[in-house]
């Protein structure tokens, strides 16, 4: 049984179905809104409806063989993730940036040159150091490290992250972004040269998933 993780619900979940759709694997989520199951049209074929979140460790367990989630997920969540999944198909929607923006009104702070010097400034007047909300700790510790960027820490957030510098509990932000709109709603603004990552809604599978099943999937769902 070849088993595909999909997201469990909202927008991404509906183009990842359309995407399956139009190459002949129809999906659609069984029961009610609330229930975590679905079907899919295909003999030997089984729907796995998870968080987007989880289905990178899922892919590097093994548990599910194909998985649809943001490349940029697949690369915070597992070290080396390119030696526990590969990828199949770039699907081309769910694009968005991974930045740092911080307040509005830090007139002065507009490149991670300014944010180092930010964050020192901040050190000495408030005796601890700046802090930078975000899900993505790996993606945005080793680019603050390549650029020399070192007197901060990173807050988790798991919920509105764009809220946590209004409610105090952050100094910035990293997070992805498509419009900008939301930061701009919060008061925030984007570092020039703070792009992370270009993310987008991938096709991934397990390096622990072999077999000519799904390696005949994989030629009709990429067109080879």
């Amino acid at each position: 049984m070849i088993k595909i993780g999909v997201p469990s619900k909202g927008r991404l979940m509906e183009q990842t179905f359309e995407w399956f759709s139009a190459r002949g694997l129809k999906m659609r989520k069984s029961g009610s809104e609330r229930e975590y199951s679905g079907h899919v049209a295909a003999e030997g074929v089984e729907l796995v409806l998870l968080s987007a979140g989880e289905i990178p460790r899922e892919l590097a367990a093994g548990r599910i063989d194909l998985g649809v989630t943001g490349s940029d997920l697949v690369r915070d969540k597992l070290a080396d993730w390119q030696v526990q999944v590969s990828e199949v198909a770039a699907l081309g929607f769910g694009h968005a940036d991974l930045i740092i923006a911080v307040p509005a009104c830090w007139i002065d702070v507009d490149t991670l040159d300014d944010l180092d010097a930010a964050a020192a400034a901040f050190r000495v007047r408030h005796g601890h150091r700046l802090r930078i909300a975000t899900k993505y700790h790996r993606l945005v510790r080793d680019f603050l490290t390549g650029y020399g960027v070192a007197d901060y820490q990173l807050v988790d957030s798991q919920g509105a992250t764009e809220a946590t510098v209004k409610n105090l509990t952050a100094e910035a932000i990293a997070d992805i972004t498509s419009s900008g709109e939301t930061l701009k709603a919060n008061h925030l603004k984007v570092l020039s040269d703070s792009l992370i990552l270009q993310s987008q809604a991938m096709l991934f599978r397990s390096a622990l998933s072999t077999g000519p099943e799904l390696d005949a999937l994989i030629r009709r769902l990429s067109g080879g």
